[in-house]
């Protein structure tokens, strides 16, 4: 074996992580993915003898791309997560590789996503690498390019914007996929009441159906939610719902003869749904890594 390849066997191991935080960075795995192959880059251009601690490099190199490509969003006022959902990382029933099971690890809510990109780049950056990774402040001050104490106002200050911003979800997957299932048989029997009773008061839904249909619409309150019954009723019944993970949480996978037309996920906080995120653009969802199961 070369050094460079053994370089590059090394990279290699270190690659779902690296993915991992670069996807809580950026809130794309297209991005996210750009990101890490950046790093192997500056890894193979350097001299990699002089590295004592690969990872712990690597996750550095990785903050920094992520930092600078955070800055150039804001900086190009391009569309931000909070005008489009963030790209889903969903698992199938034994259908989930190496890499999505990591990103799946301690997986973070398209919620928690679309509040994390309401904060300046610094401060995601100090609190996805210090709450997330445990990088210390140290570490994290290096790319920031501020002291350790200043590194840790910016988490500090992103902590409290994150507090209380998104529900606390239900850990039992099982608990929540039955919720799941109650607000299907609600939607297919246009039960309003059932679908009241199993809706937490401020309950937030966001869909994003892309471009052409003016991206992410955000309504809330169980009134207001429980007032799209009609919707959910035509989806529950002209596509075939099937159960999924949505990084991390109960959700389900919509297809009609086969192709993807949408994917759910559901916040499950004290037994009640507290939000529901829709991301039907056609675009996003055939870019989506999931091998499709049969209708």
């Amino acid at each position: 074996m070369t050094p460079h390849d053994f370089l590059a066997d090394q990279f290699q191991g270190h690659r779902p992580h690296l993915k991992a935080v670069a996807y809580r960075m950026l809130g794309s795995l297209s991005e996210a993915e750009d990101a890490v192959q950046e790093a192997w880059l500056r890894l193979a251009r350097s001299d990699s003898g002089d590295i004592d601690n690969l990872g712990g490099w690597l996750t550095t190199v990785v903050g920094r791309v992520c930092l600078d490509m955070l800055r150039a969003r804001k900086s190009r006022r391009e569309e931000s997560l909070e005008d489009r959902l963030p790209d889903p990382v969903v698992s199938l029933p034994d259908a989930a590789g190496p890499e999505q099971e990591v990103l799946l690890a301690d997986s973070v809510g398209l919620a928690l996503l679309v509040v994390l990109e309401s904060l300046t780049p610094a401060e995601r950056l100090a609190f996805v690498l210090h709450d997330m990774f445990g990088l210390p402040f140290e570490q994290i001050a290096l790319i920031v390019d501020r002291t350790p104490v200043a590194a840790k106002k910016l988490a500090s200050r992103a902590r409290r914007r994150v507090r209380g911003a998104t529900p606390n979800p239900d850990t039992d997957l099982a608990s929540q996929r039955r919720v799941v299932k109650a607000f299907l048989a609600a939607a297919r029997g246009g039960d309003f009441d059932a679908l009241v009773s199993i809706l937490d008061p401020d309950v937030v839904l966001r869909a994003d159906g892309g471009i052409l249909t003016g991206g992410m619409k955000v309504i809330r309150g169980v009134a207001v939610v429980a007032g799209q019954l009609a919707t959910f009723q035509r989806m529950a019944t002209s596509a075939t719902p099937h159960p999924a993970i949505i990084n991390g949480l109960a959700g389900l996978v919509n297809t009609i003869d086969d192709r993807l037309i949408s994917v759910m996920s559901f916040t499950i906080s004290d037994g009640k749904i507290a939000a529901i995120d829709i991301l039907s653009d056609p675009d996003r969802l055939a870019r989506l890594d999931l091998t499709r199961p049969e209708p």
